[in-house]
């Protein structure tokens, strides 16, 4: 892997990075790898495609020094009907790639540490958008089918996309509506993650429905990639009510890496959001959540897990400790995996 650093890496960030277990909280790279991207290759998109995507494959995490990332399975909410077996099928293609020897299948930070330990990249998955739990004539169908894809492994569900579906309504997208909350099905589902130890995701939904989330007491909440609006206001990013909301249940929020929501281009963008996330939730609620192959562009000097020293050594210059630098890059992640362990089998 050829590889630049977009600054100076020093000897002390890379010392820093090399001892920390870095893991991403949101990727969309399985959409692509169920349709063929060769996750084993090491990619080298053009400036259009980068756009898109092909951002993460197995030859830019090891040259990170990634220790592991969550797939996130989304699915067209449009026809609703056929995004469960899509979703089942993202599935099969992540397993699929596991075999291959692309990564090592994990649900708990025991499992992560592990696969750390014998030189494999661990990989999680979670669901971007319950829309893809069809709705049905009865509560308890859609809560089975929760727990089907629980079973197969995935560790959060994402109640909200880009479009309203049975459990409420989204912060922007088709159906919006700010005065919308969580519908019955939507407290019954978040009711039935906490009793299957699945974390509830709260990216995505519009402020009503996250407060109603919030008052369903789930246990740890999880916002896998977001920004934050005390540094950019947008429709896309948490406010400080709602960072605190997180952090006072033990859970943790992902930074997102989209320029669009940073509110800049660069490291600095990703560091500003970071560092008021220190400031209102506390160092054990900081986390990354790039969405690298989210149809986004990432911003500068993060455009894959190559880059990802850039950040140690960004994060180093703005004066955080190697400590607290390592619970951002995973050790946060690790301890939100140890409070609320998997309780369903295959």
């Amino acid at each position: 892997m050829t590889w630049t650093p977009s600054i100076p890496l020093s000897a002390e960030a890379s010392a820093v990075h090399a001892a920390a277990t870095p893991i991403d909280l949101h990727t969309d790279t399985i959409k692509f790898i169920s349709r063929g991207y060769d996750f084993l290759a090491e990619h080298n998109p053009s400036w259009m495609v980068k756009g898109i995507g092909g951002h993460v494959d197995l030859p830019r995490l090891r040259a990170g020094n990634m220790a592991g990332l969550f797939f996130g399975i989304w699915t067209f909410p449009k026809p609703e009907v056929g995004c469960l077996a899509e979703a089942h099928r993202q599935i099969d293609a992540l397993e699929k790639a596991a075999q291959a020897g692309a990564f090592r299948l994990c649900r708990t930070a025991d499992e992560i540490v592990a696969a750390r330990q014998s030189g494999e990249v661990a990989a999680l998955c979670g669901i971007e958008g319950a829309h893809c739990l069809e709705r049905g004539e009865r509560s308890q169908v859609v809560v089975e089918r929760l727990l089907s894809l629980g079973q197969r492994g995935v560790r959060y569900l994402g109640l909200l996309h880009f479009s309203r579906n049975a459990l409420g309504a989204p912060a922007m997208g088709w159906g919006q509506d700010a005065s919308m909350g969580l519908t019955d099905l939507g407290c019954e589902i978040v009711d039935a993650c906490r009793d299957a130890g699945i974390l509830v995701d709260l990216a995505h939904i519009n402020r009503r429905g996250f407060f109603d989330a919030v008052a369903r007491k789930p246990g740890p909440l999880l916002v896998s990639h977001t920004g934050v609006a005390g540094v950019t206001p947008h429709w896309r990013n948490i406010d400080d009510e709602q960072v605190r909301a997180v952090a006072d249940s033990g859970g943790v929020i992902g930074v997102i890496f989209a320029p669009r929501f940073l509110g800049q281009d660069g490291l600095d963008g990703v560091v500003a959001h970071l560092t008021h996330l220190l400031s209102v939730a506390g160092e054990d609620a900081v986390a990354l959540g790039s969405d690298w192959d989210g149809f986004i562009r990432p911003t500068k000097g993060l455009s894959s897990p190559a880059e990802l020293p850039n950040l140690t050594e960004a994060l180093l210059r703005a004066g955080l400790s190697p400590t607290t630098i390592h619970k951002i890059l995973g050790d946060n992640v690790l301890r939100l995996l140890r409070a609320v362990p998997p309780k369903l089998t295959a």
